[in-house]
């Protein structure tokens, strides 16, 4: 991935091999928004006009030069459909920017975050007629009336190279038994399992990598389950706030190389680790989708603690390998990432597993995977209230908060305390008779860089 030929035929390939891929189409939606007496028709232009009008189109953007051109011709070099076109859009970034990163795509990337300019309310409007040459619904996403309520740049906000739902969601999933699954997951298989009042539920990874997202209903409570494959996490959220159900699915864009989701009713973009939407006409409302308890673990360790758990059936309705870690098998081989990102954290490698916790006031905290396995039973803070971590042999993190109570091991279902006394370990609370059940509270895992791009000032243990 070193030049942008490369980089975008691997873009090419990625959209081919696993997502829907989506067409560019030539006459973009319209839009009434002002222009600011900006060249917005000319970056348009350069992705769907003649060669004669591409040329104008680029020397109006070099004699109308702006600083916010330099994220907006990497945006439009992305969609080009001409081979000529990149090369033509270096030079002028070159020129005008006195930088040579040639075609260095990501290395333009992160000197256009460092430098952090202003964008206008013209640079939505532009991104939204862009784009509308893709998928005309996301033009709705980009309207720049929504800027001052944005809890993002626009200029982090990247598109993933799918139409809206392009990586299809799975909406009220078939669901098999454990038996049937036996059939054809195999022990080491990792599965997210859940479980909500008294119903158990668990979602191979292997399904879910080619959909990252689905729409449930557990007992009787809307849920969406979103997997990011890119930063690696698995959250699992209630979708109805204040009575108010909101549909979740695909947007198709990404915030720094984490999936954006967006709400049916508004398209609103929503941040995936947050679970919050930070763009569009629900940004400034409040809404924090409440999170529930997931586990990543193995179909064996699942399968032997809850053997009525119901499972994601292989007959999703679409046609996809199936098999276990086919979906993005490179991607996860390796430490690079599909999408740049404006900083990074060297404590852990940018892969590296983190379970992540977030305070009831939203207070990050990471601990590291690995550290986790060295102690299978920790005890920590989230915020001011003492919680204790519980590894198991499978490696499955399960959090709980620990009140006055000093836990020092565990033995198969048991956690025992210091005075001895074993307490019994279920999904949703530690329970020892007599005592007040000392409830499960929700963690997921992330890599690393994904947790850092979301919470900068999280507390890292590792």
């Amino acid at each position: 991935m070193g030049s942008f030929p490369l980089l975008f035929a691997g873009a090419l390939v990625f959209v081919v091999g696993i997502l829907r891929p989506a067409p560019i189409h030539a006459t973009p939606a319209a839009t009434s928004e002002p222009t600011d007496s900006l060249p917005a028709d000319s970056y348009l232009t350069l992705v769907i006009g003649a060669p004669e009008a591409r040329r104008q189109a680029l020397a109006q953007i070099d004699s109308q030069w702006q600083p916010y051109a330099t994220a907006l011709l990497l945006e439009t070099m992305r969609l080009a459909r001409d081979p000529r076109l990149p090369g033509q859009i270096v030079k002028l970034l070159e020129k005008h920017t006195a930088q040579n990163f040639g075609f260095e795509v990501e290395a333009w990337w992160q000197w256009v975050w460092t430098h952090k300019t202003e964008l206008p309310p013209a640079y939505a409007q532009m991104k939204s007629r862009l784009y509308s040459v893709i998928d005309h619904r996301f033009r709705r996403y980009f309207n720049a009336r929504w800027l001052p309520s944005a809890r993002i740049r626009l200029d982090e906000v990247r598109w993933g190279g799918v139409e809206q739902d392009g990586i299809p969601p799975l909406r009220d999933p078939s669901m098999t038994t454990a038996a049937d699954a036996n059939r054809w997951l195999d022990e080491e298989d990792v599965v997210f399992g859940l479980v909500h009042n008294g119903e158990a539920r668990a979602y191979p990874q292997r399904i879910l990598a080619w959909h990252e997202l689905f729409t449930d209903t557990i007992a009787e409570e809307p849920i969406a389950g979103v997997y990011c494959t890119l930063c690696g996490t698995m959250i699992v959220y209630g979708t109805r706030v204040d009575s108010v159900g909101h549909l979740l699915g695909t947007s198709g864009f990404l915030f720094r190389s984490n999936k954006l989701m967006y709400d049916a009713q508004t398209q609103s973009l929503w941040s995936t680790l947050w679970g919050e939407p930070v763009f569009g006409p629900l940004a400034d409302s409040g809404i924090r989708l409440p999170r529930y308890p997931v586990v990543t673990t193995t179909w064996s360790a699942w399968r032997e603690r809850h053997p009525q758990t119901q499972v994601l059936s292989l007959q999703t309705g679409h046609s996809r390998d199936y098999g276990e870690g086919v979906a993005y098998r490179e991607y996860f081989d390796t430490e690079d990432l599909m999408f740049q990102i404006p900083q990074h954290d060297k404590r852990l490698r940018n892969k590296d597993e983190i379970l992540g916790l977030l305070s009831a006031d939203g207070q990050p905290l990471a601990i590291a995977d690995r550290y986790l396995r060295k102690n299978p039973v920790l005890h920590e803070h989230l915020g001011q209230m003492p919680i204790v971590i519980v590894t198991d042999a499978s490696g499955a993190h399960r959090v709980y908060a620990a009140g006055a109570t000093t836990f020092d091991r565990l033995d198969e279902d048991r956690l025992l305390d210091t005075d001895g006394r074993a307490w019994r370990l279920e999904e949703d609370a530690l329970y020892l008779k007599g005592e007040e059940p000392l409830p499960r509270l929700p963690a997921h895992r992330a890599f690393w860089f994904g947790w850092y791009s979301a919470f900068a000032h999280t507390r890292l243990v590792h």
